[in-house]
């Protein structure tokens, strides 16, 4: 009888993250221990959005297989991918797709009781996970979307996640009611493109809408967005006191004319447009986004472009992707294709100026207040601290005063003034160290 601990290995996205938790909270309930490191049962879900995705993913299966015995499962983008490819090699005991993903803890209870159960025999359902425990993390995932009709130029998702399907409004809320009620502060809704959201006559702003008027205390947070289908009513909506001000909003390039050769479907104006109406709810408003650099057809007038919108956007945060050659998109017919140590020089540059631009998007927070969910509390050089996510998606940690011990510990929501931009242990500021603050 294999072990009955489970160890999940989780790549990508916080759909897959949403997946994975959704899985252990089953399993969990099913008697299974949760566990990190080694298990009986090692489950990786895995991504494929880059070459170096694939090769994490490739590499946490062969980490989980070297671990010894017991069962070993490989889903996700990756897996749906390389099905075939991974089935031969035999590296994985059972090889899951992303529309049978939501079965593993049925296979897993199968295999231990002797039996086989064929996952391609299954009826596809991307929608039929349970809601995640809040044990997993402080903030809860929340799947109502799945798939995309899109087809950018260099994107694979569509041919591994399907066709763009929306999770009925119903089960949404029911999710979202439940994690609340088992203590969750913060919801995090995600898809692979949920601005294209549509249950029925439900679109995306009145989904939102729905999930904001819900009794409970918790704040919203949208996770990874396309510009695409945005209207008035969305915006508006971030006035909500329950709608944290934090949007990663994918722009991918500051050039109209590479926007074009990605289908992206949305000019430069577009994006300006909608960022003048998020800053308009709030100035400090914290906008993210990713850039893919060295598309092919690219030209140092083209990185300029890159870098002129980062610094009048202003984002908080760049997510920077030198581009990946993905097999059966159209961008890997195209000609002109950058070097890789071309492709690797102009991402570092864009690198360099989103750490400047999140610095500078810190320091504007000194001084402001800050909703803090604590994820950690900890002790460093004989004090006491918690950090936790501001509202605004800004890392912020605080000395715990001696009268709060009680009261500050993690999942909990605490108003803390922001002292300073943030700095390491060391004193040294920078893009990634905390903001620190004091409780108040």
């Amino acid at each position: 009888m294999i072990d009955p601990t489970v160890s999940l290995s989780t790549l990508g996205c916080k759909l897959n993250q949403y997946e994975s938790d959704s899985i252990a909270t089953t399993l969990r309930e099913r008697g299974y221990e949760i566990v990190d490191g080694d298990a009986g049962i090692r489950i990786i879900n895995s991504c494929t959005v880059t070459n170096r995705a694939d090769r994490k993913s490739r590499n946490a299966l062969f980490r989980a297989r070297r671990r010894g015995d017991g069962l070993v499962i490989i889903t996700g983008c990756f897996a749906t991918g390389h099905m075939e490819e991974l089935r031969r090699e035999g590296v994985a005991d059972i090889v899951v797709d992303n529309e049978r993903k939501r079965y593993i803890p049925d296979i897993i209870d199968a295999y231990r009781n002797g039996e086989i159960i064929i996952p391609d025999s299954l009826e596809p359902d991307t929608f039929g996970f349970s809601t995640p425990d809040g044990r997993f993390h402080t903030r809860t995932n929340i799947k109502i979307q799945d798939g995309c009709d899109s087809f950018c130029s260099y994107c694979i998702i569509p041919h591994v996640r399907g066709a763009a399907d929306s999770r009925p409004i119903s089960a949404v809320l029911s999710d979202i009611r439940t994690a609340v009620a088992r203590g969750s502060h913060e919801i995090v809704l995600t898809g692979v493109n949920m601005s294209r959201y549509k249950d029925e006559s439900v679109h995306f702003s009145a989904l939102i809408e729905a999930v904001l008027a819900l009794p409970g205390d918790f704040r919203l947070r949208i996770s990874s967005l396309e510009p695409d289908g945005l209207d008035g009513a969305f915006f508006s909506l971030f006035t909500h006191p329950k709608m944290c001000p934090h949007l990663h909003l994918c722009i991918q390039s500051g050039s109209d004319k590479t926007l074009r050769a990605m289908n992206r479907g949305y000019s430069v104006a577009d994006f300006r447009t909608i960022a003048r109406h998020l800053r308009d709810s709030d100035e400090n408003f914290n906008l993210t986004t990713d850039m893919i650099i060295g598309f092919p057809g690219e030209t140092e007038d083209d990185l300029a472009a890159n870098i002129d919108i980062a610094r009048e956007f202003r984002f908080g945060h760049i997510h920077t992707f030198p581009f990946s050659t993905r097999e059966g998109t159209a961008a890997s017919r195209m000609p002109k294709q950058i070097p890789a140590q071309m492709k690797a020089d102009w991402a570092r540059r864009v690198r360099e100026i989103s750490g400047e631009l999140t610095r500078e998007y810190r320091s504007r927070l000194t001084g402001s207040r800050e909703t803090v969910l604590v994820e950690k509390v900890f002790v460093r050089e004989g004090t006491r601290y918690a950090s936790g996510l501001g509202e605004h998606y800004v890392p912020v940690e605080f000395p715990v005063p001696a009268g709060a011990v009680d009261s500050v510990r993690q999942n909990t929501v605490h108003r803390v003034e922001v002292v300073t931009a943030g700095s390491t242990e060391s004193g040294v500021s920078g893009a990634d160290s905390p903001l620190t603050g004091r409780i108040l």
